[in-house]
Order: C-alpha cells, then sequence, then structure tokens
C-alpha cells in the first residue's frame, strides 16, 4: 500500500453506531466496566483511549515499527525514551542537537544520573571514540537542527548494535513520509508530532515508535506511569493533519529547494545548509536514506546578526516564531530561540553562530516567498 493511502485509512476505527467516516473523538476520563472482572480494553484515558490508539497504530504503521505512544508534546516523547535508562548509563548524543532536547540532557537527566558524550556524529572516528563501558545508547538527529547535517543512520545504529547498546532517531524534520530510521537499523525513532505530522500548528504533540514489541511494551508503560500521554483532543487533531502529510511535505520541499538555491546565489548569504543542494556535504547521503531533502533550511549572512535581524525583522510572509513544519512558513535565529537553552560555548561546538538564519517553509507559493526573501536581504 502506497503511503499516502496508509494516511488516510491507517489506524481509521470505523464507527459501528453512526457509521462515521472519520475517527470519532472520545473525550472522556474514564470507561464503564461491564463486570468487576472485564472491560471493554479501555478503563481510564491516561493508559488508553480510542481516538488515541487510532493515531497511535496509524504512525506505527507509517514508521514500520511494532508500537507507537503518542505523547503531550515532543520533549514528553523524548522523555519517555530516555527513561529506558538508568543512573550511571551513558548517552552518545550529536553536538548540534535541538536545543530543547540539549537541555533536558544536559541540565535535568544529567542531574538524574546519566551521562552524556555530545560528538559531530557525521564523524565516524568520533562516534567510535566515545563509547565508554557504561553506554548503553546513541542519540541520532538527522537531518540535525538548525544546520541540516545528515548523519548515516544506519552506519551509527550498526555501531551502536554491534556493542549492545539501543539507538534512538528524532525523525521530527523529515517525517515518515521523507525517512523511516527503523528501516536503516534504528530501534527506536520519536517525533515532535506538533511539527509535520500535525502539520498545521495548531496543536503540540509528541510519539515514540518502537522497532520491537519489548521496547514498545516498555515504552507505554512509562507513558502511562508518568502521565505523559496526549488527549483525545489532541490526538484527532494530528491524526486529522496526519492525512495530508504526503501531499504537504511534497509541496514544501518543492519551495524549499527553490528558495534554497536562490538563496546560495545570493550576495550577502555566505552559506546554505539544505540537503537538496548538490554543495551539501552530504547530499548523496541524503539522496541515499532520505525520499527527499525536506523543507528545513537554515542559511548565515554576511555581516553577522544585524543583517541576520534585519531579514528575520523585515520578513512579510515568513513568521518570526519558533517551531517548524506548519503550513505557514517561518523564520528564526536559532541563537535566541530554538537553541537558546544551549550554553554559548555548546553553540559555538555545534557551530551555531549569530549570523544564522533558520527557515521553515510552508505552503505559499515559492515565487512569493522568493520575492518576500529578497526584499527583506535588499540594504
Amino acid at each position: 500500500m502506497h503511503f499516502s493511502t496508509q494516511c488516510v485509512h491507517g489506524g481509521v476505527h470505523k464507527d459501528q453506531q453512526y457509521n462515521s467516516v472519520t475517527t470519532p473523538i472520545y473525550p472522556t476520563s474514564t470507561f464503564y466496566w461491564n463486570s468487576l472482572e472485564s472491560h471493554s480494553g479501555y478503563d481510564y484515558t491516561r493508559s488508553s483511549n480510542p481516538t488515541r490508539k487510532a493515531l497511535e497504530e496509524n504512525i506505527a504503521a507509517l514508521e514500520g515499527g511494532a508500537g507507537c505512544s503518542a505523547t503531550s508534546t515532543g520533549m514528553s516523547a523524548v522523555h519517555c525514551a530516555m527513561a529506558l535508562f538508568s543512573p550511571g548509563d551513558h548517552i552518545i548524543a550529536p553536538a548540534d542537537l535541538y536545543g530543547g532536547t540539549f537541555r533536558l540532557f544536559e541540565r535535568f537527566l544529567k542531574e538524574k544520573g546519566l551521562t552524556f558524550t555530545f560528538v559531530d556524529m557525521t564523524d565516524s572516528n568520533q562516534v567510535r571514540s566515545a563509547f565508554t563501558p557504561q553506554t548503553r545508547a546513541i542519540w541520532i538527529e538527522t537531518p540535525s537542527n538548525p544546520l541540516l547535517k545528515v548523519i548515516d543512520i544506519g552506519a551509527v545504529a550498526g555501531l551502536a548494535r554491534a556493542r549492545g547498546c539501543v539507538s534512538i532517531c528524532d525523525n521530527t524534520f523529515l517525517s515518515p513520509y521523507l525517512q523511516r530510521p527503523l528501516d536503516f537499523g534504528v530501534d527506536i525513532v520519536v517525533h515532535s508530532t506538533t511539527k509535520y505530522i500535525n502539520g498545521h500548528s495548531d496543536v503540540v504533540g509528541g510519539c515514540v515508535v518502537s522497532k520491537s514489541v519489548e521496547h514498545a511494551k516498555q515504552i507505554a508503560w512509562t507513558c502511562n506511569a508518568l502521565g505523559l500521554s496526549c488527549s483525545p483532543f489532541d490526538a484527532w487533531l494530528v491524526l486529522r493533519g496526519l492525512k495530508t502529510l504526503s501531499v504537504r511535505m511534497d509541496a514544501q520541499q518543492a519551495s524549499a529547494l527553490l528558495i534554497a538555491r536562490f538563496l546560495e546565489q545570493h550576495p550577502l548569504i555566505e552559506k546554505v545548509y539544505y540537503p537538496g543542494l548538490e554543495s551539501h556535504p552530504q547530499h548523496q547521503l541524503a539522496r541515499i536514506q532520505q525520499r527527499g531533502p525536506g523543507a528545513m533550511l537554515a542559511f548565515d549572512v554576511r555581516d553577522g546578526r544585524p543583517v541576520a535581524e534585519r531579514v528575520c525583522m523585515r520578513t512579510h510572509l515568513f513568521d518570526v516564531a519558533e517551531s517548524l513544519g506548519g503550513i505557514e512558513s517561518l523564520i528564526s535565529f536559532p541563537t535566541t530561540m530554538s537553541h537558546a537553552s544551549m550554553t554559548p560555548a555548546a553553540r559555538a561546538a555545534a557551530g551555531i553562530t549569530e549570523k544564522t538564519v533558520r527557515i521553515s517553509v510552508g505552503l505559499e507559493h515559492a515565487d512569493d516567498l522568493i520575492a518576500d526573501l529578497q526584499q527583506a536581504l535588499s540594504t
């Protein structure tokens, strides 16, 4: 079955009572029992809910996983996956990962006894050198946020597997439409469903997809125990948005490529970060493991922060805002926005500077977006 067909029909539970074509919302906190020994399969919405179950089944099928847990936010999904590990465990992670994940790792989980080593994951020697006897997992984020580095998923997952470690991949930037990490040997995939999976900037959510039934059960238990599940209404919003995922991403990445090519030729732009460009150092790798380059890009302006700020504040069609993956185009300044929670030293190590601007390309016409950037860049 083709991906777009799975998006529409995956996880759809036919309404037997009223024949509704769409999955109903079940906004109940609890479910009545048929007897003191049995219930319908649902007892309390924190544990399970029919609307959320439909979403989980859909995403699990799209990622090719054995199970999925839908969570209240992307960060709750990250936390849920990291709950697999114990004090003293060591995790290898990319130096240029999302700032919120860095904050959770460096400022919260480290206090709980986990240790982390941040490396450039495009360098396999750095990854190999980071292993210790206590290493239990490798955290992968590809393409990276915000510099769009592409990590060889199969190679890194293979290094983890050879050492008995778990591999976890944040697939938010591409969604299962453009990349399926489980196919390359990854054990667990996380998403902020706020982004492309929902795609309409009207809900926050996350999910954890597991390759094995064992991990799926562990994560579902953790999600229930910690109260990380998303609400039925939020699940319904994500499920509704998910049905148009493939058509949205096809249009968005087509525009992103045109914008990246425009920026690459502009005299005020020093560098463009976009896997769809042949100048990208991992362009060929992206063509192998991704269905497409995606709709996220970043660029460095010449003359630093003053120009970066001018570009951000002078655009008309790009809203200056955090987040990404919605139908509207967004522009952001990672230093003070998505990666503000990183220390200046950590940002410098990741290559994020005050001349870096990030763009999430929406569904507006590419010509209009390019014209908007052209006027914003004019002196």
